[in-house]
């Protein structure tokens, strides 16, 4: 791709931590690494408010690793309906929750390659476990990221591995997890997907897609 200038990249993380702080936030409700690792299985295609209205009982339920490893999946499906997809996440919590007390002593893994051998992971989850378990700097590519990071011209791919590898080679590693926080939350106040408010816009006057100069 067309490298961005250092000093466009520069502005625009110095406008996000403006605008955003540089404290790192998660929006995930949970008490250890295996709770927030099943919520942020639940939030794929799902809104994280919908997740935090649903593992209070669910964590009440299924209390312990073992337990989730062990359930019913007709039970855990009861418990997760309300979210997305819910058949196929049960299926993946249970064989998730299975392989880490099988291989992993009931720990969540700190690297990508073992965090891509659990059931329902991918890239961007092991991505989220690195960054907010670990500290491990690490580039999360969710919808926003993805939509917004293109509309910014800090990357011209569609695939989500693509973006965050363009992303890996243009942002300091300090930035790195805190970029996907900042990113979100610009998505889901300013930069709609369907209808960006570019006039309210703190990037407007230096963002390549800005409606409104």
């Amino acid at each position: 791709m067309n490298r961005p200038e250092e000093s466009y990249v520069k502005e625009v993380l110095s406008r996000l931590d403006r605008e955003y702080g540089t404290d790192d936030i998660c929006y995930l409700d949970h008490e250890t690494p295996v709770q927030f690792l099943i919520a942020v299985i639940l939030s794929a295609q799902c809104t994280d408010a919908r997740v935090n209205m649903v593992t209070p009982r669910l964590f009440e339920v299924f209390p312990t690793l073992d337990a989730f490893a062990d359930a019913d999946v007709k039970e855990l499906e009861r418990e997760i309906h309300s979210i997305g997809f819910y058949h196929a996440k049960a299926r993946n919590i249970i064989g998730c929750t299975k392989r880490l007390r099988e291989a992993y002593g009931g720990v969540v893994p700190d690297t990508m390659e073992e965090l891509l051998t659990l059931p329902g992971v991918g890239r961007k989850t092991a991505n989220v476990i690195l960054g907010n378990v670990y500290r491990k700097p690490s580039v999360v590519v969710d919808t926003h990221v993805k939509r917004i990071s293109k509309k910014l011209g800090l990357t011209e791919e569609t695939d989500p591995e693509k973006v965050e590898y363009d992303l890996m080679e243009i942002l300091p590693q300090e930035n790195w997890i805190r970029y996907n926080m900042q990113i979100i939350t610009l998505g889901r106040t300013i930069c709609f997907a369907r209808r960006p408010q570019c006039s309210q816009c703190f990037l407007k006057d230096i963002c390549p897609s800005a409606v409104e100069k």
